[in-house]
C-alpha cells in the first residue's frame, strides 16, 4: 500500500517584491518577506506530497517559497528527530513529525496567457510534486476552437449562442506516478464572482464600475455574465476529465471552483447524481404512461452516470466523521466552501474499480476572518482562502 497527501493551496496573488500586479497593488520588500515566510509556514505545516497552487503570478517567487520551507523543514528535522543512539528514537510519533524536502520534487507552472504588463498582471497555477510527472503536463486555456454555447427559447426558437475562446485562467493536467499507479491531476481556478463589465469604445472604463452613479441592473448583468463564464469553463473542465476516465485513468480534480458544492457549476463538473431506481421513471421514448425503464435498464443507466461522477474529498469526509465545520473562504460574514477536492470513483471504497480510498481531510483556516476581525489588517499578506488537503491510500497493484 502507498499513503500520500494531496493538497490545494490558493496563496493570493504571490508575487515577488516591487512588482505592480494590479493597479496601484504591489509588495515591498518587507511584505513580500513576511508573505514569503507565511506561505512557508503553512506549506510546511501541510508537508503535502502533491500540491497545487492558485494565484501565482511568477514561477520565482513560488520557487522561493519552496526553499525557505525546506529551509524550515530541516531545521524543524534537526529539532524534532532524535538521534539514533536515544532509546525513544523508533517511536512512531517522531515519524510523523519528520519532513521530507522539496528538493528532488518536480514543479509544474502555467502562466496565464491573459497576463500583461505591470499593473495588468493576470495569475497562474502550479503543482509541486513529490513523485515526478509522467509526461509533460498540459495547460487548458486557449481552446483550439471557440466553445459555442446554444440557446432556444421555450417555445423551441433559436435565441443565440454564448461564446468563450479561452478561459479566464488556465488549467493544469498532471499525470503523476503513486506508487505502481498513474493519477491524472487537474489544477483549476474558475472565473471569479467579480462581474464582467464591457468597455464602450473611446471610454477609460465600464459605466458599472462608476460606483457613484451606481447602476444596480448593470451590475447584476455583470454577475450573470461572470457566471455564465464560470459555469462554462466548469464544462469544459469536466470534458477533459470525461476523456480521462473514458481511458480508464483514477482522476482527481483540485482547486478554487469560485462557487459552493451545490452551485451549477460545481455540478456540472462533478456530473448529475443518479435517481435512485430509474425503473420508476417514464421512458424518454414512452409510449403510454405505464411505459417506465426496466429493472435491467436502470443497472445500465445507474452504472454509466456513477462511473463519470466525481465525488467531493470534504463530503466523504463530512460523512465519515460526523462533522461540518469545514469552510475555505470568508467574506461579509459568509464562511463557505469553495476550494475543493473532487475523485472519481475509483477512491472510493465499496465501487468495483476501486483502487483505495481517502483516509483523512485535514483544513487549515484559522487564519480565516470576514473582514471585521480586529487582526484583519494584519492578515492581509496572507491568503484568503484555507489549504485542504486529503490523506489517501492506494495498494501497489499486487495488493
Amino acid at each position: 500500500m502507498t499513503r500520500f497527501t494531496i493538497a490545494s493551496f490558493n496563496v493570493k496573488n504571490l508575487i515577488e517584491a516591487e512588482q505592480e500586479y494590479y493597479r496601484f497593488e504591489e509588495y515591498t520588500p518587507e511584505e513580500y518577506a513576511w508573505k514569503r515566510a507565511w506561505l512557508a509556514d503553512q506549506l510546511l505545516t501541510m508537508n503535502a506530497d502533491i500540491v497545487c497552487f492558485q494565484e501565482i503570478f511568477t514561477e520565482n517567487a513560488l520557487r522561493d517559497v519552496v526553499i525557505e520551507t525546506d529551509e524550515l523543514g530541516l531545521a524543524a528535522n534537526a529539532a524534532n528527530i532524535p538521534h539514533r543512539s536515544k532509546g525513544y528514537a523508533r517511536k512512531a510519533i517522531f515519524r510523523k513529525l519528520a519532513y521530507e524536502p522539496y528538493t528532488e520534487s518536480a514543479l509544474a507552472f502555467a502562466p496565464n496567457s491573459f497576463d500583461g504588463g505591470s499593473g495588468q498582471r493576470r495569475p497562474g497555477v502550479a503543482i509541486l510534486s513529490r513523485f515526478g510527472f509522467d509526461g509533460l503536463p498540459e495547460v487548458i486555456q486557449d481552446l483550439p476552437e471557440p466553445l459555442d454555447i446554444p440557446f432556444s427559447d421555450l417555445d423551441g426558437s433559436d435565441s443565440g449562442s454564448y461564446r468563450i475562446k479561452r478561459l479566464s485562467r488556465p488549467i493544469l493536467k498532471a499525470r503523476i506516478p503513486v506508487g505502481g499507479t498513474v493519477i491524472t491531476v487537474f489544477n483549476c481556478h474558475l472565473k471569479s464572482k467579480l462581474g464582467e463589465f464591457p468597455r464602450p469604445d473611446g471610454t477609460a472604463f465600464p459605466p458599472e464600475a462608476d460606483l457613484v452613479n451606481y447602476d444596480p441592473a448593470g451590475r447584476a448583468m455583470g454577475s450573470l455574465r461572470a457566471a455564465l463564464r464560470r459555469m462554462a469553463e466548469a464544462w469544459v473542465l469536466r470534458r477533459a476529465v470525461l476523456a480521462e476516465l473514458a481511458a480508464g485513468n483514477p482522476v482527481m480534480v483540485l482547486g478554487d471552483f469560485n462557487d459552493s458544492e451545490h452551485a451549477v457549476s460545481s455540478e456540472i463538473l462533478t456530473g448529475e447524481a443518479p435517481f435512485r431506481n430509474y425503473a420508476w421513471i417514464r421512458r424518454h421514448d414512452a409510449k403510454d404512461r405505464r411505459d417506465r425503464y426496466s429493472e435491467e435498464e436502470d443497472v445500465i443507466i445507474q452504472e454509466k452516470i456513477s462511473r463519470v461522477r466525481l465525488y467531493s474529498a470534504e463530503k466523504l469526509f463530512v460523512k465519515k466523521s460526523l462533522r461540518d465545520m469545514v469552510y475555505t473562504s470568508a467574506f461579509g460574514g459568509v464562511f463557505e466552501s469553495i476550494d475543493q477536492i473532487l475523485m472519481s470513483r475509483h477512491f472510493l471504497p465499496e465501487a468495483h474499480d476501486s483502487i483505495g480510498e481517502m483516509e483523512y481531510f485535514s483544513v487549515l483556516n484559522d487564519h480565516l476572518t470576514d473582514g471585521s476581525h480586529p487582526e484583519a489588517p494584519y492578515n492581509k499578506l496572507a491568503s484568503d482562502h484555507g489549504q485542504i488537503m486529503a490523506h489517501m491510500v492506494i495498494g501497489d497493484g499486487d495488493d
